[in-house]
């Protein structure tokens, strides 16, 4: 009997432990998983969390899912992933910086701790010198500093308690430094310093619940915005869908890259489910029956515009959702109203009765841009005036981003007018407090903050044109050796310096605030749209000029009668670039075939191909810049006409034309034969394989900086462009912009021109005064 007693007080130990591991967390899970967790019945599993981008193989030991789940796993979340790119630079006697870190709605944390990796001062007095840690404002740990370590960079693992971790969490850092036990203390000595490596990371151990199958939770769990890794979302369809199934995927996709915005989105294309993730099903209920679902997948019937969370057959845990309807257009109405949010939708299925997308959109109105038809107020641009603050003698910039449409064009050389209102805790004497304003970490005018008793500061001052065409001729476009495109951010950066003038005679520690109004105004009104094209950079940075409307109501995507997974999953990444630069989803997309390009003369094309031949028409062939091709089972890539510069710099008369062999894949732009002023945008490569260079390229933003001309050629992490053919004229610009913009060009023509103008008033004005005096003297 002892034996068996052992046995069971084993088991009885064991279990505890298991108990005590889970209850932390379960203590802390918010009441939309409580509810999850209670509704969950079904047995399933989840692999691993996708909450960073370095997920852990191995599961934690002793970690604990819900039941039938997977075990825990163990994700590493690093600083630069979310949001802090640089070092994280605590300067003077106290200076805090934030991190914030998510928990996925379908996880919950079992175990954490802070990986800190940081350096100080080797001039602190260190008993008294520290950092100090909280979450959610309720501090959890102090990291001592040591002589030993002064000045090295230093590795500490901090145990967190899981019981505080929410949906979202805030870390603070808070430097406490001194470098003297006197009471007099400079609080902006150079002594006083620590930085904070963005290599840090949060190490989570998190365990899968099981979330119910309810439309009310969506987009969870297919995107959740507490996750900041990259969506990996696939779409299952047909082996062979049709155009309105790849609309509706389009949509939906577009959508999806909206939610997705900086994390980017990719959306691989397959016709089974996934053994491993969450998946987006996609096609009437005929296409549906061809997929060969799995028999244990019950679907409830299909009536309508049906939508349908269910679980993942082929991977336990995982969720599908079915966009489906008995036709292309009832599938339509289903996307239609998820997008748009329309339908107060909760349960596993919904049936759509009616969904109405509203008008088309105007030309560049995109949610995520700047308003150009009128001056545009700092409140708009922000989600709580409180980002307009800061504190401190030296504190972060004040970062506003700006996303502009790619086509302005500035005819009288004027800049984007900023009028600026500022406030500051003044200080006593005039020192080298100042304000600078930057565009894009470029400085563009600095204020000196007066001191107490001067009139309140405000400033108006003069950016240049973002789109870098200024008052300069088309040629401009050619060669932008340094450009700043669409997406800009503007810098607003305070230094309110020390205000000490003697030993012990300072103010207190970091007193100092600074707030920009938000009533300060950025105006970019001024402005026409016109710009030379085709222009690979408009496109790489901000989708222009499909994204000229929000919806892609003038755009067309066309794509070969017989598309592969990977030109599908090129499409569909490419809506989600789309819904990522607009903020809105492509409501209005029209899919196409090679053979029905003839009957889009009125849009522009966006056109994949594993080939540049593949999904083009035959009489194209002539206008591609570039010719990808086969012979003797070798690709070859070889431009019809020469080259007339290459990444910036021009080439003489006579260079040769280019033509290689081997993989590689490549962005040509160019204009719609036989409409002019419509523009076409292709993605080609050797292989289809390889057009998911392309697709990382677009993902990073120092190869995107390099994509320029109407030729881009991506091979890996190379980028190398340049322009081959004839460039095109679109926008328009009134007929007196015209005039000036030639005149200028000339200052001596224009100088005669403005003298001959001016003797002509004066002898008009000398005419109608003799005039004048003549009736006065007949009266």
């Amino acid at each position: 009997m002892k034996p068996v007693a052992s046995f069971c007080l084993s088991v009885v130990a064991a279990a505890c432990a298991l108990y005590s591991a889970v209850l932390p967390a379960a203590q802390n899970v918010t009441p939309r998983q409580a509810a999850a967790v209670a509704a969950s019945s079904a047995p399933g599993g989840a692999a691993a969390l996708p909450l960073a981008p370095a997920p852990d193989a191995a599961a934690a030991p002793g970690g604990a899912g819900a039941p039938g789940l997977a075990q825990t796993s163990t994700v590493h979340v690093p600083f630069s992933a979310l949001g802090a790119y640089l070092p994280l630079n605590l300067r003077g006697l106290e200076d805090a910086r934030t991190v914030n870190v998510g928990v996925r709605l379908d996880h919950i944390v079992t175990g954490a701790r802070l990986r800190l990796r940081y350096t100080y001062s080797p001039a602190l007095v260190f008993p008294i010198s520290h950092i100090k840690v909280s979450v959610n404002n309720e501090v959890v740990a102090t990291v001592p500093f040591a002589a030993d370590h002064a000045g090295q960079m230093v590795t500490q693992d901090i145990p967190l308690d899981p019981r505080f971790f929410t949906d979202y969490n805030q870390f603070d850092l808070r430097l406490i430094a001194h470098y003297t036990l006197d009471h007099c203390e400079d609080p902006n000595s150079s002594a006083l310093w620590a930085d904070i490596s963005p290599t840090s990371e949060f190490i989570l151990d998190t365990a899968p619940i099981r979330l119910p199958n309810d439309l009310a939770l969506l987009p969870a769990p297919f995107f959740d915005r507490r996750d900041v890794s990259r969506l990996r979302l696939p779409f299952v369809m047909s082996a062979a869908p049709d155009n309105a199934t790849l609309k509706s995927a389009s949509v939906l996709a577009s959508w999806f890259g909206a939610l997705a915005d900086y994390r980017q989105a990719r959306f691989p294309v397959m016709s089974t489910l996934p053994a491993d993730d969450e998946a987006i099903v996609v096609g009437t209920v005929a296409d549906l029956q061809q997929l060969h679902l799995p028999a244990n997948l019950q679907l409830p019937p299909v009536n309508g515009p049906t939508l349908i969370v269910a679980d993942n057959p082929a991977s336990a845990g995982r969720k599908l959702l079915v966009v489906t309807g008995r036709t292309g257009a009832e599938v339509d109405d289903a996307a239609y109203a998820l997008v748009l949010g329309k339908a107060a939708m909760s349960g596993a299925s919904a049936q759509v009765s009616h969904v109405d997308i509203g008008v088309p959109r105007k030309p560049y109105d995109a949610p995520r841009w700047l308003p150009v038809d009128r001056p545009v107020a700092f409140r708009e641009l922000v989600d709580n005036p409180n980002q307009l603050q800061v504190s401190g003698s030296s504190p972060d910039a004040i970062r506003l981003n700006l996303r502009v449409p790619a086509d302005l064009y500035s005819w009288n050389g004027a800049g984007v007018p900023l009028n600026l209102r500022y406030r500051y805790t003044a200080p006593t004497v005039a020192n080298n407090s100042a304000l600078a304003v930057q565009i894009n970490e470029q400085l563009v005018k600095s204020y000196r903050l007066q001191p107490a008793g001067a009139e309140e500061s405000q400033g108006r001052l003069q950016l240049p044109l973002l789109s870098g065409t200024g008052s300069r001729s088309t040629s401009a476009l050619d060669i932008p050796a340094f450009r700043v495109g669409s997406s800009n951010q503007l810098q607003l950066r305070f230094n309110l310096d020390s205000q000490k003038t003697g030993l012990c005679a300072a103010v207190a520690s970091n007193p100092a605030q600074a707030a920009v109004d938000p009533d300060s105004t950025i105006d970019f009104s001024n402005f026409v749209h016109y710009a030379q094209m085709p222009n690979l950079a408009y496109f790489a940075n901000s989708g222009f000029p499909f994204t000229r409307y929000a919806d892609l109501a003038q755009t067309a995507v066309v794509i070969a009668d017989r598309p592969s997974p990977e030109e599908l999953e090129a499409m569909l990444t490419m809506m989600g670039h789309m819904g990522q630069w607009t903020g809105f989803p492509a409501l209005r997309v029209q899919v196409a075939r090679p053979s029905e390009v003839p009957q889009l003369a009125n849009r522009d094309l966006l056109v994949i191909g594993g080939a540049s031949g593949a999904a083009v028409p035959d009489g194209w062939l002539r206008a591609l810049p570039l010719s990808i091709g086969a012979a003797d089972g070798i690709t070859h890539a070889s431009f019809s006409v020469k080259e007339r510069w290459r990444n910036g710099a021009k080439l003489t008369d006579g260079s040769a034309r280019l033509d290689e062999s081997g993989p590689l894949a490549a962005l040509l732009g160019f204009q719609l034969p036989g409409s002019p002023g419509r523009s076409v945008v292709a993605l080609a490569a050797t292989d289809r394989h390889r057009l998911t260079d392309v697709l990382d390229m677009l993902e990073k933003a120092d190869l995107v900086a390099q994509v320029q001309g109407d030729v881009t050629l991506v091979r890996h992490d190379e980028v190398e462009s340049m322009r081959v053919g004839d460039p095109y004229l679109v926008g328009y610009v009134p007929w007196y912009a015209r005039i000036w913009s030639k005149a200028i060009r000339h200052p001596v023509l224009l100088g005669v021109l403005g003298t001959l103008a001016g003797l002509l008033l004066a002898i008009g004005a000398f005419t109608a005064l003799q005039e004048l005096a003549a009736r006065r003297r007949g009266i």
